[in-house]
């Protein structure tokens, strides 16, 4: 036999036992994925944005077959398709209220004194690293919009005072306006807490007044007409305290001075009857230099 038959051969020998071990290996290595997985997967909305709690859709999938969680969970889908995920798995639709982005400040450019114009790179967290962005108030919006930019559901919008307005409707939870604002401002709140301060200073009640007319004076008028516990005073600002929130009533609104505390229905903002009225409609100047 030539050295060229033999060379064939053992390459065609070689080449049946990697075949073989290649086999063993797909058989003892082989982990089983229910099908069911890429049905409920094909029924999510494919935004893998995260208000689930999940990395993206596909673990949520995982986790709804495997039972850790109900499809009602995924707040971004169609109510339809979350149901007829629990009909094809036979479990229940669970249910989960549904979350929205809220703001800490109401401090638009009509109401809130600038102490310096900022002029530089266009985001909010470039403003921040100078001087704090130019707002008086060292905790306020700085309205340049990286909510607004980031948000993939169209769910923010800039007011004519640069503040960013977010619709309860279109808002998903998925928290980037969250991460992305370098003053904390916003957080994820139940629908169901609707007493919301809407002011973050920490200033005492002259200065935050100075800074912004609608700021929180920390008077405590909202804490002594709630609920006892409802309210409290923390670092002069009103805090809710939403364990309590089925305590919540209108009345810890009314007596507010400068509509810092307000009740919120769906995308509307309500005020007490003693806030002050905001007529204004240009933005205020930037304070003069000393």
């Amino acid at each position: 036999m030539t050295d060229v038959a033999l060379t064939g051969l053992f390459m065609a020998a070689l080449g049946i036992l990697l075949a073989w071990l290649l086999a063993q290996a797909n058989k003892r290595l082989y982990v089983y994925e229910d099908p069911r997985i890429d049905q409920v997967e094909e029924m999510l909305p494919h935004a893998n944005c995260g208000s689930c709690g999940m990395a993206g859709c596909r673990n949520f999938a995982e986790e709804v077959v495997a039972g850790h969680v109900e499809p009602a969970r995924c707040s971004v889908n169609d109510p339809d398709k979350n149901a007829g995920i629990a009909r094809l798995l036979g479990v229940a639709l669970g249910q989960v209220e549904k979350r929205v982005a809220r703001l800490a400040c109401a401090g638009g450019a009509h109401v809130a004194h600038m102490r310096a114009h900022y002029d530089g790179i266009s985001t909010c967290r470039a403003a921040a690293t100078v001087g704090g962005g130019g707002k008086a108030c060292a905790w306020g919006c700085l309205g340049v919009g990286d909510c607004a930019a980031v948000c993939d559901f169209d769910a923010i919008t800039m007011s004519a005072f640069d503040l960013p307005v977010v619709d309860a409707a279109l808002c998903t939870a998925c928290g980037d306006c969250v991460e992305v604002c370098p003053k904390d401002l916003f957080s994820l709140q139940a629908l169901s807490n609707k007493l919301w301060v809407a002011c973050k200073s920490h200033a005492d009640g002259d200065t935050a007044e100075a800074q912004c007319a609608v700021a929180c004076t920390a008077c405590g008028r909202c804490v002594t007409d709630a609920a006892p516990g409802l309210i409290r005073l923390e670092n002069n600002l009103a805090v809710v305290d939403y364990t309590r929130n089925t305590l919540a009533k209108t009345d810890a609104i009314e007596r507010c001075p400068t509509g810092a505390i307000v009740w919120l229905e769906g995308n509307q903002v309500l005020k007490g009857k003693s806030a002050k009225k905001v007529f204004r409609i240009t933005a205020l100047p930037v304070a003069a230099r000393s």
